[in-house]
């Protein structure tokens, strides 16, 4: 019988890290048609963040504002790649069984840490337990495995920009993609090592690309590696997003009517699907819109 492997049992958060957290957060909240969930601090390490929880995850704009560690770890960072998608954290339901099971594996990763962060909009405090997952074990990706310890509900669902419809808004993140130049190496890391569901593994001449489609909680993470040597990366990188809509015509047209950069909408390459891409501002991410026809 073939081993079930359950440790992530979602992809819990997406980092997007920025420079300017303010701005960030205009750009975001105009594009998900939602406020903020929640604004922290990272006290000590110099970090701060505005988080949007939806329907299968929660997106994290991640910016050093002030000196510390941490900061100074994202500004180089920053500096060398620019603002984009930072990272994935995996949710998990029990950090020590998820690491000593990761370690089993093949995958080293470090005992269980405890961490906690204030809401600086209402007070409240959230806590969890983290995996530390080595960029040298995950092809210089950065991951993290999390449980968190606080109730669900701490951390509240990002609410309705006053004016927009639950229509026009953007409901949840559909898929994130990897790009890398070794689709074997990936399907390794994501599949044997994580344990996530490998839904479908095909390659297409005519796009020019292998595909890796593995799912968890009701987002996929797409890996692609270009068939042509000459148009792949040199090492693994997290690219780019699609937002799920379930009217994609009512949020492409809200936000064009903002007067933000849309195309229009289309017929998706998944049958009965629609999309529609979202240009700059995006904060260096490829960005689409993806929901039923």
């Amino acid at each position: 019988m073939t081993e079930v492997m359950t440790e992530v049992t979602s992809v819990d958060h997406i980092i997007i890290a920025v420079r300017d957290l303010k701005e960030a957060e205009k750009n975001y909240t105009a594009i998900l048609g939602r406020e903020p969930s929640w604004k922290g601090v990272h006290p000590g390490v110099g970090t701060g963040n505005v988080l949007y929880r939806l329907a299968n995850t929660y997106v994290e704009l991640y910016a050093p504002v002030a000196e510390g560690t941490n900061a100074d770890a994202l500004r180089a960072h920053l500096d060398a790649r620019g603002e984009g998608l930072f990272g994935i954290v995996l949710g998990v339901d029990d950090a020590a069984a998820a690491s000593a099971a990761f370690n089993a594996r093949g995958l080293a990763s470090g005992a269980p840490v405890d961490g906690k962060g204030r809401d600086e909009i209402t007070g409240a405090i959230r806590e969890w337990r983290t995996i530390a997952l080595p960029k040298n074990q995950t092809r210089g990706l950065f991951m993290l495995g999390i449980q968190h310890l606080s109730p669900a509900d701490a951390l509240p669902p990002a609410p309705l920009v006053k004016g927009v419809s639950e229509a026009e808004a953007v409901t949840a993140c559909d898929h994130v993609v990897v790009m890398t130049p070794d689709a074997e190496a990936c399907k390794a890391l994501f599949g044997d090592k994580l344990g996530i569901r490998l839904a479908l593994d095909h390659t297409k001449p005519e796009w020019g690309v292998r595909q890796l489609f593995f799912r968890t909680g009701g987002l996929t993470i797409e890996v692609v590696q270009p068939l042509d040597k000459a148009k792949a990366p040199k090492a693994e990188h997290f690219w780019g997003l699609a937002w799920k809509a379930e009217n994609v015509t009512a949020v492409r047209d809200r936000l064009a009517a903002a007067g933000r950069d849309v195309s229009e909408v289309k017929p998706g390459r998944k049958k009965g699907t629609a999309v529609a891409t979202i240009r700059p501002p995006t904060n260096g991410i490829p960005t689409i819109l993806v929901g039923p026809l």
